[in-house]
């Protein structure tokens, strides 16, 4: 059962009233799809927080915007570096029979024999995009690595079995890998370094909202 939230409807924009609602403990908002126009809203900080605990990153709300029901999900956000707040949100809404494409966050689980004989554990991949139905999308992918041994890698082939969704990676994309000690100095300066994902990047990578920066 998806957890309700409510939210008011707005009309003006401009930086001084976003300011404005920011100060009184609202987040400006938008809320978008499915055939529907796109509308901007306010919703109570501590309402968010709340409901995003209780539902998580990807869980299913319901979201009351004047006394009309929309079944959302978060799709984005803009959060202050300094403050730990969130000054706008992005919310989709979602046919529940219809299939989408989202990310979801990896989670290495236990701890590697790998690592135990000396090596060293690499993540890869920090996120991944799946597509499936709103009520089938996990909070994350959770990825076994207690059995990596040195020189060992997972691929999203391995974990793809453990869930009923569709994943949009090939199935030889490494999720993580235990190297020895030579090779992880030498990715260490730069040798043979690859690009990764921050493990705690905020938000999604999409444009901003022109609004989120007043």
């Amino acid at each position: 059962m998806s957890n309700v939230l409510v939210a008011k409807e707005r009309v003006k924009s401009q930086g001084s009233i976003l300011r404005q609602l920011r100060l009184s403990g609202e987040i400006p908002a938008v809320v978008y799809g499915n055939n529907n126009e796109s509308t901007a809203i306010s919703i109570n900080s501590g309402d968010f927080f709340k409901t995003i605990k209780e539902v998580g990153r990807n869980g299913i709300i319901s979201l009351d915007v004047e006394g009309q029901k929309k079944n959302v999900m978060l799709t984005d956000y803009q959060q202050d570096p300094l403050k730990s707040s969130i000054y706008h949100a992005d919310f989709l809404i979602v046919n529940m029979s219809t299939e989408l494409q989202t990310h979801v966050r990896v989670n290495l689980v236990g701890d590697s024999t790998g690592v135990k004989d000396g090596g060293v554990l690499q993540q890869a991949v920090h996120e991944l995009t799946i597509t499936a139905k709103p009520n089938d999308i996990p909070e994350a992918i959770d990825v076994d690595v207690t059995n990596l041994a040195v020189g060992d890698v997972v691929t999203v082939g391995d974990v793809k079995g453990n869930y009923r969704i569709t994943f949009n990676h090939e199935d030889e994309e490494v999720i993580a890998s235990v190297l020895a000690p030579r090779q992880e100095e030498e990715i260490n300066t730069g040798e043979q370094q690859d690009g990764g994902i921050p493990e705690n990047q905020e938000g999604r990578e999409t444009k901003a909202s022109p609004e989120s920066k007043g």
